[in-house]
C-alpha cells in the first residue's frame, strides 16, 4: 500500500485556512467535516509508523500541530479490546474513522451531583465522521469495535490536544481527575518535503 502523504498535507492546509477565516465553532465544524470525511475515505496516505498499536494502551500519534496551536491532527490506534476512560476534550473536535471501527458512548454530567448518564452510543465505520465539543456534547468513552484487529481513527482538534488539561470521569461516583494526554510518537511526519514533486 502506497503512502502518498500529500493527501494529509492538503487536508492540513485547507483546514488551517478554515480555522484562520471562520467566525465561530459551528462554521469550523461544518467546513472541516467534509474534508475529514474525504480524507478518511482513502486508506493510502497514513505512514506505517503512525498505525502501530501498543499491546496494552491505545496510541495517540501527533500528525500535525499548527504553530499557533489552533488545530492539531492526530492518529488514534486502538488494539483489540482497548478503550479510553470516560473523558472530555474542552475544545471542538472531529473524529473520522479510517480503518476498522470504534464505539463511542456519549454521556451527560449532572452539574449538582457530578453523576454521569449515558445518552447515546454509536459505531463509527470507515469514512464516517462525528463531532465533539462543549457545545455539541463533550463527554464520551471510545472503544475498539473490532474484537481481533486494530482500528484507526483520525482526530482534528481546535487546540494542541496533547497539551490541553482535560478530565477523566468515574461514571458511578462522579469523581473527576485532570489529565494531559501527550503523544505516543517522538517525531512527527515530514509533511513539507515536496522536493520530489518540485524536481519532476
Amino acid at each position: 500500500m502506497s503512502t502518498d502523504i500529500s493527501r494529509l498535507r492538503d487536508f492540513i492546509v485547507r483546514s488551517t485556512e478554515i480555522v484562520g477565516a471562520a467566525k465561530d465553532e459551528a462554521a469550523v465544524l461544518e467546513q472541516i467535516r467534509p474534508l475529514l470525511q474525504d480524507l478518511v475515505s482513502h486508506d493510502d496516505w497514513l505512514p506505517e509508523e503512525y498505525t502501530r498499536p501498543h499491546p496494552q494502551y491505545y496510541q495517540q500519534y501527533l500528525l500535525h500541530c499548527d504553530p499557533l496551536e489552533r488545530i492539531s491532527v492526530v492518529s488514534f490506534v486502538w488494539g483489540p479490546g482497548q478503550s479510553t476512560p470516560v473523558h472530555d476534550h474542552t475544545v471542538w473536535g472531529l473524529v473520522g474513522m479510517l480503518r476498522g471501527a470504534e464505539t463511542s458512548e456519549s454521556f451527560e454530567r449532572d452539574a449538582a451531583s457530578g453523576r454521569l448518564t449515558k445518552t447515546d452510543e454509536e459505531v463509527l465505520k470507515p469514512g464516517q465522521v462525528c463531532a465533539v465539543s462543549p457545545t455539541v456534547g463533550d463527554i464520551h468513552k471510545v472503544s475498539n469495535a473490532v474484537p481481533d484487529k486494530p482500528s484507526i481513527s483520525i482526530h482534528v482538534y481546535g487546540a494542541n490536544i496533547g497539551a490541553v488539561k482535560r478530565h477523566v470521569f468515574v461514571p458511578d461516583t462522579g469523581e473527576v481527575k485532570s489529565f494531559v494526554s501527550g503523544y505516543a510518537n517522538a517525531v512527527t511526519p515530514n509533511l513539507w518535503d515536496r522536493s520530489r514533486e518540485t524536481r519532476a
